[in-house]
């Protein structure tokens, strides 16, 4: 079993200060680079609204739908108006996955195991860890690629 970061979503969105992001880089047509939250938030957070009020309220086109339901953001249409964040029923969208970060922040590819280590190190042990596990959905962890798990309550 290899080594995966384990990512507690909950705890994670109440610290007051991240100053570093894991990034990935995302299939598709524009191959756009994703932070793990962005990717996580919609993929296990996101309530998947039938009517999708997001997308609905979104001027630049920049939110749709995947095969699967789950919401997707083309980084390159984005206006950053937060018109997703305001209309969302449930909060899901917070104003900080929409920022534009650069000076001061670290940026780990988790292209290995020491870039998995330095950014373990950053953050409270119980919010984010290195573990040899597979993903556990009774204990609400659940796989995000091959080198991330993420803990969070699914409401679907």
């Amino acid at each position: 079993m290899s080594k995966k970061l384990l990512i507690d979503l909950m705890k994670l969105r109440e610290l007051d200060m991240v100053k570093m992001e894991g990034v990935f880089r995302q299939e598709g047509p524009f191959k756009a680079f994703k932070t793990i939250r962005e990717l996580a938030t919609f993929q296990f957070t996101c309530r998947r609204c039938e009517n999708a009020p997001c997308i609905n309220a979104c001027p630049a086109g920049a939110l749709e739908k995947d095969e699967n339901g789950t919401v997707t953001r083309a980084v390159n249409l984005c206006i950053r108006c937060k018109s997703c964040i305001v209309i969302c029923p449930f909060g899901t969208m917070m104003n900080d996955l929409f920022e534009v970060k650069t000076s001061g922040y670290r940026f780990f590819d988790m292209g290995d195991e020491k870039e998995m280590k330095e950014f373990a190190k950053a953050f409270p042990e119980d919010v984010v860890r290195i573990v040899e596990m597979d993903e556990n959905p009774d204990e609400k962890i659940y796989k995000l690629n091959d080198k991330i798990l993420v803990k969070e309550q699914m409401w679907l």
